[in-house]
């Protein structure tokens, strides 16, 4: 019985032991893993944006422009007097 309890009591020690092996290595890497975090975070946003901002659109965006003129019988009046354009 006495074996057990040792080998149970070594066990703990050794589990104690890499905790504190494992807060101190996180203690002493805190900074560049929190940059690591930081540029994997960016990226993924930046990643997401599909390329950039620039140069995805075609200059004046013609599937935008309206297929026909709107009529101005079609747009319903306001009732406040507001000229439209």
């Amino acid at each position: 019985m006495q074996k057990v309890i040792n080998v149970l009591a070594i066990a703990s020690g050794v589990v104690s032991a890499a905790v504190v092996a494992s807060g101190v290595f996180v203690y002493v890497n805190r900074d560049s893993i929190v940059d690591s975090i930081k540029s994997q975070a960016i990226e993924a946003v930046t990643g997401s944006l599909g390329g950039g901002l620039g140069g995805d659109l075609p200059i004046g965006t013609p599937d935008l422009a309206p297929a026909a003129p709107a009529d101005a019988a079609n747009i319903p009046s306001g009732g406040l007097g507001v000229p439209t354009f």
